[in-house]
């Protein structure tokens, strides 16, 4: 059998990978808020969304036992290209909230599954060298996507707004028509160039019976040690799992609903152009500082980082700056920090992970993070809607203490991610 060249469905399998969660996890709060929902609804709707990341870990075995990996990924290519029709379709209708969250909810479980199955063939059709040097390429095209979401598809739901004089509705289900063809176009580039392997089942994998892997789960370390690397799993990101849905709505309500009133151009600039160039760059800082002198070395810097720069938010509620430039400054100084940050819990996640089971553990590690990122976004637009924008900054910053206190509990061996001479 020929064998197909990574480069040709390796960047386009990780850009379909990260495109659905940008649109689930970001876009839709634009669009919502759009539509004229209420950072309350925005908060709980959009977070529940969420749900399929934090529960993947416990169908992961079901794509492993049944088909290909292969089957699995083009089915939820298609899949995702009819959600996203289905949310182009119904943003016009009279049930067009309950139409797009039921079909924002099927693109959120077929992206979770998509994730499970595309990164199964990763490992199953690249070498370990392979998989070294081609890291790099996903994640960026990983990124790419990100990028994409936030850029250029706000900038486009924005500009069509000017051509079709505000029609909100009928400008995001153009958008929505597009994406739709572009990824059944994703699909049958895929179904052409994507390798065509042998059945490889679950018994090449280490998923194991989940009895056994949940049971291995809870008993990695002693009691009192497991609670604590839960709660810091569930709890290291909490102000930030408050400040990811509204912010978005703090940057574009207008001054008189206390936000800073930027159209879709200036945001997809500032938030999804800056910002997202300061998440790179602080998550290469981050991975660089640990793998040269050690997580546990650098724990309490990046501690600092994923919490400090959220002040950016309390001084903007204050000062009110129109200037975009100055608003770019304090995106790109929060996200920056979150990015250098957010590799503390990258680290402990994989040093938590080792051992037997160890895709299997990081997968449920990464359920349970999301899930505390789930849980305070439901709630954050209640908040924010009872004491305002400004005290609910204050609040998010003095929350950042619990950031610190679950960081204090954990322990990490001083040698884990340090750079060794060989």
């Amino acid at each position: 059998m020929r064998q197909r060249n990574p480069w040709s469905w390796i960047p386009t399998l990780y850009f379909a990978e990260g495109l659905p969660n940008v649109l689930v996890m970001s876009v839709a709060v634009v669009m919502y808020m759009q539509l004229g929902m209420t950072d309350a609804e925005i908060g709980l709707y959009t977070s529940w969304l969420g749900l399929p990341w934090v529960i993947k870990p416990f169908w992961s075995p079901f794509v492993d036992l049944y088909k290909t990996k292969r089957w699995w990924i083009l089915a939820m290519q298609l899949l995702l290209g009819s959600s996203l029709a289905g949310v182009a379709f119904t943003l016009n209708a009279s049930f067009w909230f309950q139409g797009t969250m039921f079909f924002f909810f099927l693109m959120a479980f077929s992206s979770a599954t998509h994730d499970i199955a595309a990164d199964g063939f990763y490992m199953l059709e690249l070498d370990e060298h392979q998989q070294s040097w081609f890291v790099g390429i996903r994640n960026t095209f990983y990124r790419i996507a990100v990028i994409f979401g936030n850029v250029v598809l706000v900038y486009l739901a924005g500009q069509l707004q000017l051509v079709f004089r505000n029609r909100e509705a009928f400008t995001w289900s153009l958008v929505f028509y597009g994406l739709a063809g572009l990824f059944i176009a994703i699909w049958l580039y895929h179904s052409y160039v994507m390798p065509r392997p042998e059945e490889r089942q679950a018994s090449q994998t280490e998923n194991g019976e989940l009895k056994i892997v949940l049971r291995a789960f809870m008993t990695k370390l002693p009691a009192k040690e497991m609670v604590f690397a839960l709660l810091f799993l569930l709890f290291y990101r909490f102000p930030e799992a408050l400040l990811t849905k509204m912010c978005t709505t703090f940057l574009m309500r207008p001054n008189s609903a206390g936000g800073l009133g930027l159209s879709p151009q200036e945001f997809s600039l500032a938030y999804g152009t800056v910002g997202v160039i300061g998440l790179l760059l602080g998550g290469i800082v981050g991975g660089m500082l640990a793998s040269r002198d050690g997580l546990k070395r650098w724990l309490w810097p990046m501690v600092c980082a994923i919490t400090l720069p959220d002040l950016v938010y309390v001084w903007m509620s204050y000062a009110m700056p129109s200037n975009l430039a100055v608003i770019s400054s304090c995106l790109f100084i929060e996200q920056f920090g979150y990015g250098m940050g957010f590799t503390a819990l990258t680290l402990y996640i994989l040093y938590f992970s080792m051992g037997q089971f160890k895709t299997s553990h990081y997968a449920i590690c990464t359920g349970i993070s999301y899930l505390g990122l789930m849980l305070p976004g439901m709630l954050s637009g209640y908040l924010k809607d009872a004491i305002g924008y400004r005290s609910f900054f204050l609040l998010v910053m003095g929350l950042c203490a619990i950031t610190f206190v679950v960081a204090s509990l954990i322990k990490i061996d001083p040698e884990f991610g340090k750079k060794t001479e060989k």
